[in-house]
């Protein structure tokens, strides 16, 4: 796919702008700040991110740094959403980190996928993003689910179970809950929706026979990585939760 001028770009994007804030003046949805701080901020990590892909491509031992940066970045973003403390980091990143090799490994040694940066980056990427949203939708479940049912919880460790026993069943509510959208992504993908992958590998020129091989490894990979990550944080996290109170 050829690169477009940039002022056809820049048009396209300003109709898109415009429409989200007209929808949203009519609307009286006061959220126009945050779109346009939302674009923006795309804007410039996108360019950046460019910038640096295209670095690592011509230096593939750029690669590891990339991606440990980017693992790095997932799980303080976790962190923040989960709300239970930076002293949940260690956990919250052992469980991006497992899952995300529990996909990209496999992949990688089957020879599914060349191992060359132009392969190993974008899809180590997706993989990784998505174990982070199936931590950040876990360990967020997981912890209002205790909250709200404390009383339970309190029961259970009145009985002798030990923490992490006392809230076993929240911590499968709360991954089953993580997985959903992984779930409803590889069911409907090809008949609700074509996944960015796909759409991606045929505006580049892929065959559709290519572009639909490329888009299961990502989509499987995907659910892999998020329920190997959302387990894993559900149950590091449980111990921690079961011993807090119910606003700790």
């Amino acid at each position: 796919m050829t690169v477009v001028p940039a002022w056809r770009l820049a048009l396209a994007l300003a109709v898109l702008l415009a429409v989200v804030m007209l929808v949203l003046t009519v609307a009286q949805v006061r959220v126009r700040r945050d779109a346009l701080v939302a674009v923006a901020r795309a804007a410039v990590q996108l360019t950046l991110v460019a910038l640096v892909i295209a670095w690592v491509f011509q230096h593939p031992g750029g690669v590891a740094i990339y991606l440990v940066v980017m693992l790095a970045a997932a799980s303080w973003t976790s962190v923040r959403r989960i709300g239970l403390g930076t002293s949940t980091w260690p956990p919250v990143a052992l469980a991006i980190v497992v899952g995300a090799l529990a996909a990209v490994v496999p992949v990688l040694a089957s020879g599914a996928l060349p191992v060359q940066a132009q392969t190993v980056v974008p899809f180590s990427a997706q993989i990784i993003g998505g174990a982070m949203t199936a931590v950040s939708l876990a360990g967020g479940r997981l912890r209002d689910d205790v909250r709200g049912e404390w009383d339970q919880v309190e029961a259970w460790l009145s009985l002798g179970a030990t923490p992490r026993q006392a809230v076993v069943w929240h911590a499968r509510r709360a991954v089953a809950r993580s997985l959903v959208p992984a779930l409803d992504q590889t069911r409907s993908a090809g008949l609700v929706t074509l996944p960015g992958a796909f759409v991606g590998l045929l505006l580049g020129g892929a065959s559709p026979a290519a572009a639909a091989q490329v888009q299961l490894l990502v989509l499987v990979g995907l659910l892999a990585a998020e329920s190997v990550a959302a387990v894993v944080a559900a149950r590091l996290l449980a111990h921690r939760l079961g011993l807090r109170t119910p606003t700790g």
